[in-house]
């Protein structure tokens, strides 16, 4: 259950894919003999059950949850407000949460798998995305998690993590960080990554999160072997233009 060119790309290889979203960019997909279209608001556990049982009736299955709804502001901490950290906590945490929940059953059923679209923001805390930057924290804590805890139902959980793409949370959008690294992913470049993170087979040892694009996998892979005032320099010196010392 997705939405956008990640379900094009699903839709293209004969998925039945279910296309469930609340901003109506779905309608794309009502031609599609083997989509399945739906409203979702993903802050609302029961319609996380109605819509995954709409699905699994039609599909007979369910073989991947991708848990990608998400939202976001950019801007200074002190320029946000309550209310935009609560919308954040809800869609990007508890929309995560409620999904992975209500998907469990259908999921054992099929051992299959749980992906959740998580950010480089989680490699380390991100200026002026702060609430964003601690959502997708939450989102690498559940994801790593419930890997753990699900491998005995055989259910495989990974993460993909983007950094910025060029899609609609972006709109408007201006930090240091955006300015300093461009926003150079595209939609079809997460939704490749996508692909590949549901097509990967597990081998001897278990991988779990799944970098996109090139900066990301760069920012990924020195976090796991840099020393944590490196990682903080790094990722301050790339993400804002204030003096940073070590």
């Amino acid at each position: 259950m997705e939405s956008s060119r990640d379900a094009e790309k699903f839709l293209a290889r004969g998925y039945t894919v279910g296309v469930f979203g609340r901003s109506g960019n779905q309608e794309w997909a009502e031609d599609h003999a083997n989509a399945v279209v739906g409203n979702l608001d993903v802050t609302d556990p029961h319609q996380w059950e109605s819509a995954l049982k709409s699905f699994v009736s039609k599909a007979g299955r369910l073989d991947v949850l991708i848990n990608n709804a998400g939202i976001l502001y950019g801007t200074p901490f002190e320029e946000g407000s309550f209310e935009q950290d609560s919308a954040l906590v809800d869609v990007n945490v508890k929309g995560v949460l409620f999904g992975s929940r209500a998907a469990l059953p259908y999921l054992k059923s099929s051992r299959g798998q749980l992906v959740n679209i998580c950010s480089a923001s989680a490699i380390y805390g991100t200026p002026d995305m702060a609430t964003y930057s601690a959502t997708k924290f939450a989102v690498r804590g559940i994801t790593e998690a419930l890997e753990v805890e699900w491998e005995p139902f055989g259910i495989d959980v990974k993460a993909v993590w983007p950094l910025y793409a060029a899609t609609g949370m972006l709109d408007d959008v201006s930090t240091d960080g955006t300015k300093r690294m461009g926003i150079r992913l595209t939609a079809d470049d997460v939704a490749e990554e996508i692909v590949a993170c549901v097509d990967y087979t597990q081998g001897r040892i278990t991988k779990v999160h799944f970098p996109a694009g090139l900066q990301a996998k760069v920012l990924y892979h020195a976090s796991s072997l840099g020393m944590p005032f490196l990682n903080r320099f790094i990722n301050a010196k790339l993400t804002t233009k204030r003096t940073i010392h070590f």
